[in-house]
């Protein structure tokens, strides 16, 4: 390890390169100005993305399309993208005026690869220091000056392995899935068992058997005071609830218990309600419950998904942005341990802000428990020996929000635990006995900082509390409400983000750096998508792990991937030789490579593509090239994207079929155009069409979806008119003459004018409203997410459509007229020109 001396002024010029241009702006701060701060936007070289980024020399190699020399050592092919040709020569032009070369990447895995590749690019003639700091404080970074060490070739050989694993999984699958399945399927290490822990969840749907049960609930008055009532007894029988029966079968765990009918808890109800209640026993017990540990990443991403409604991936990129800004620690860690800087500002905090009464007796720490606990060594938590508070960060909107969460749940952990008092009051009416269970606070706590799931601590302590009145046994109470409650058991509940999170970190499925990658993968790629919270896999989805799962278990098998990752830990600590490892995953007698090759000649595919659901529909679902559709002989239909695999039921299936065979049914005529209009059903739901496709012609139909309130076959001329009758021009702007246009999207009704939406209110109907209603909200400021113009290039001078780069919810991305369009990773949004927009438009205009 080499040590360096104390910055100063005065020692000559030093390059620093991070990731960001937002980490370089906020070291400027604490840096002398001798110390030139630069930003390489994250990784400059990769292995190669597509064909044409492989080396004309390599591309005649048959291992070159791996972009992994299998057949010497796995080297992998490193190439340079184009986006980052120019970052490149600015850093090397830099390195030329420098006398030390600082790399100041992230701490973990990711960000000592990064510096790595950086040297291997750069071939630096100056000493170079590896410079590392779990958060951006003036106290941090001076630390970390002075003490720089090595890169670490384990870590950089760990992250490496991790990298030709997935591409060795991905780029050997995925051809044979695209020839068994369908074109442009792929298969991932890790997200392929992300994607099947979420089948599994929904074939235990398909197989769940629905019960009813019901039960009687109470409303009892002792003096001025009223609480509510369960029936848990009668006789002396305990009464089946939900719990008591089985997930898959419907059926009663234990044949004792007793499963009230509806006929039954009406006849108890009748036979009870002119009763009093008798006392039987009222228990009270004192608890208390300890604070939960400060934020890991897995627990950020859940808790942030719960109560303030972010994706895995915003919560990352939100967090990224804080650690930059100096604002928090580092933000991907599965450490829940907190420095003694950090233990005495939580605590001087608590002091200050609640009193010493709320503060725990002595300092507490926390240990990790996930499997194989290795990134960064403190939990996310306010940045500094003085933790910033919310009201006086100067944040806004979710930066803020997200903020405050960590700053609560830093300054709650070193909070005395809630006391709390139990209450459990039983009832005698008639032959059967009510329970009513309550608790008081005796002691907040904790709480009174955080409360997890609730936004507001203050307004949700008395959430907690259901006062029960203290009564003696044989007192009486009178019954002032009975009546009976049907139930029906539910099946096991999709995963949100949060918690398949969780079941990924409970099996060390990967890592913390990756499981929003994970989610993000397998939505981007079809294979699931979102209802609400809920993460369905789609019929795709299905296939794929199906084929994977038959003939290549072991790569989705939880153990089988949570001891790949202990193994790239292993090599991370030198324990686990890297080369050895991947020649028996990849090369050995049962490697991937030999199962691909021996599995390309076994595998049918019209197996593959029919998927075997565990329902009995009366046909088949199979996949084919446009997604999943049903077979039953000779009559084909597809199937609606949005109708998730367990909802699917042979009535639905009879319904698709019938429409397929019946063929399009005109509902009637337009009387404008003198058209037919058509209900059809398509795969991504039922939809109006005006006319037919006419022979030879690029030109579709006009067409409108079927909102999902209205049943199709139920659909009226007038409706089906209505809905044709959008996009609508409600007139021009009378500033700027431009038309203000009605339409319905995805997130519902809204309106665009000059390249800018607005979503309508609720009372608004997006098919009556007129311009003197749209101007009104026009002319409202605009709120919700930003839609900053970053920076404004002009004109197409073709069509002369606006083009502009503007800050959106994953990062910055170009507009022309109404097309959006991703921009490359690393692009330099100062540096970006009319003309490479434009380029990138017509790139995709090709695709």
């Amino acid at each position: 390890m080499s040590r360096s001396t104390k910055a100063s002024s005065s020692s000559g010029s030093k390059l620093v390169i991070v990731e960001s241009p937002t980490k370089a702006k906020t070291l400027r701060k604490f840096l002398p100005k001798n110390y030139v701060i630069e930003a390489s936007m994250g990784h400059i070289r990769d292995l190669p993305q597509t064909a044409a980024d492989i080396p004309k020399d390599l591309k005649k190699e048959a291992w070159s399309r791996l972009g992994v020399n299998v057949e010497n050592g796995f080297d992998p092919i490193y190439v340079i993208p184009k986006q980052k040709s120019k970052i490149v020569s600015e850093l090397k032009k830099k390195l030329k005026d420098a006398d030390e070369l600082y790399l100041a990447t992230d701490e973990d895995r990711e960000g000592e690869s990064i510096s790595w590749h950086l040297m291997e690019i750069l071939k630096p003639k100056v000493p170079v220091k590896r410079m590392v700091f779990h958060e951006i404080t003036k106290s941090a970074i001076e630390k970390a000056v002075e003490n720089t060490r090595e890169v670490d070739d384990k870590l950089v050989r760990a992250q490496e392995t991790r990298r030709i694993l997935d591409r060795l999984v991905g780029y050997t699958l995925s051809p044979l899935i695209w020839k068994k399945v369908a074109y442009g399927l792929s298969a991932g290490r890790v997200q392929s068992v992300g994607l099947r822990v979420i089948v599994e969840r929904e074939r235990a749907r398909m197989r769940f058997v629905k019960s009813s049960y019901c039960d009687l609930e109470s409303q009892w008055e002792a003096g001025s005071e009223s609480f509510p009532g369960r029936l848990t007894e009668i006789a002396g029988r305990k009464l089946a609830q939900g719990k008591d029966f089985e997930e898959e079968t419907g059926k009663l765990k234990d044949s004792k218990l007793l499963q009230l009918g509806e006929k039954e808890a009406a006849e108890y109800v009748d036979k009870w309600k002119a009763l009093k209640g008798k006392v039987l026993s009222l228990e009270e017990k004192p608890f208390t419950t300890n604070p939960s540990a400060p934020f890991i990443t897995s627990t950020l991403q859940q808790e942030s998904n719960r109560k303030l409604g972010l994706t895995s991936r915003e919560t990352m990129r939100i967090a990224q942005r804080l650690y930059e800004e100096g604002m928090i620690t580092y933000m991907r860690t599965d450490s829940p341990n907190l420095s003694t800087e950090a233990l005495k500002a939580a605590r001087s905090l608590v002091e200050d802000l609640y009193g010493k009464e709320f503060l725990s007796a002595t300092p507490r720490q926390f240990t990790s428990k996930a499997k194989g606990a290795q990134e960064a060594h403190e939990a996310i938590r306010p940045s500094g020996s003085v933790f910033v508070q919310p009201k006086e960060s100067g944040l806004e909107g979710k930066e803020l929000a997200l903020y405050e969460l960590i700053w609560k749940r830093t300054v709650a952990s070193q909070m005395a635990e809630a006391k709390k008092l139990s209450v459990t009051l039983k009832i005698k009416l008639g032959d059967g006995t009510f329970q009513s269970s309550g608790s008081r606070i005796l002691f907040p706590g904790f709480l009174r900082a955080y409360v997890e799931g609730s936004d507001d601590p203050e307004a949700s302590l008395s959430d907690q509390e259901v006062i029960i009145p203290k009564l003696k046994e044989g007192e009486t109470v009178d019954l002032k409400n009975l009546k009976a409650l049907d139930h029906e058991t539910k099946p096991p509940a999709r995963f949100t983000e949060a918690s398949l999170i969780k079941i990924l970190e409970k099996e060390g499925i990967g890592r913390p750096s990756t499981y929003a990658s994970i989610i993000d993968t397998i939505q981007s790629r079809g294979y699931v998508s979102k209802q609400g919270n809920a993460l369905i896999p789609s019929y795709t989805g299905f296939a794929v792990i199906q084929i994977l799962e038959k003939h290549f278990s072991s790569l989705v098998d939880l153990g089988f991937t949570a001891s790949m990752e202990e193994s790239l830990d292993g090599i991370a600590s030198g324990e686990v030789e890297w080369l050895p490892y991947l020649k028996k995953f990849y090369l050995g007698k049962t490697g991937l490579q030999t199962q691909v090759e021996k599995k390309d000649k076994e595998i049918d595919p019209d197996e593959s593509r029919t998927l075997h659901m565990e329902l009995k529909l009366g046909a088949d679902i199979k996949i084919g090239r446009f997604g999943a559709y049903i077979e039953k002989g000779e009559l084909h239909a597809s199937l609606p994207i949005d109708m998730a695999p367990a909802d699917l039921t042979s009535e639905k299936i009879k319904e698709i079929l019938q429409r397929a065979k019946d063929g399009p049914q005109s509902i009637g005529k337009d009387p404008k155009t003198g058209l037919d209009i058509y209900a059809l059903q398509g795969r991504f739901g039922p939809y109006v069409q005006l006319g037919q496709m006419k022979e030879g012609s690029e030109e579709k139909p006009r067409r409108a979806s079927i909102p999902k309130e209205v049943a199709p076959h139920e659909l009226t001329l007038e409706k089906a008119l209505e809905l044709l009758s959008l996009p609508k021009e409600l007139g021009l702007h009378p500033e700027t003459q431009k038309p203000v246009v009605a339409n319905i999207g995805r997130f519902g009704p809204y309106l665009i004018y000059d390249g800018e939406f607005r979503s309508l209110k609720k009372d608004d109907n997006v098919y009556k409203i007129d311009l003197a209603r749209a101007l009104e909200i026009l002319a409202e400021p605009k709120v919700g997410r930003s839609t900053k113009i970053l920076k404004d290039l002009g004109q197409d001078p073709k069509t002369k459509k606006k083009v502009s780069v503007l800050e959106g919810k994953f990062g910055p991305y170009a507009k022309v007229g109404m097309m959006n369009l991703s921009l490359p990773k690393g692009t330099v949004v100062e540096k970006l020109t009319l003309e490479d927009v434009l380029k990138i438009r017509d790139e995709k205009k090709k695709k």
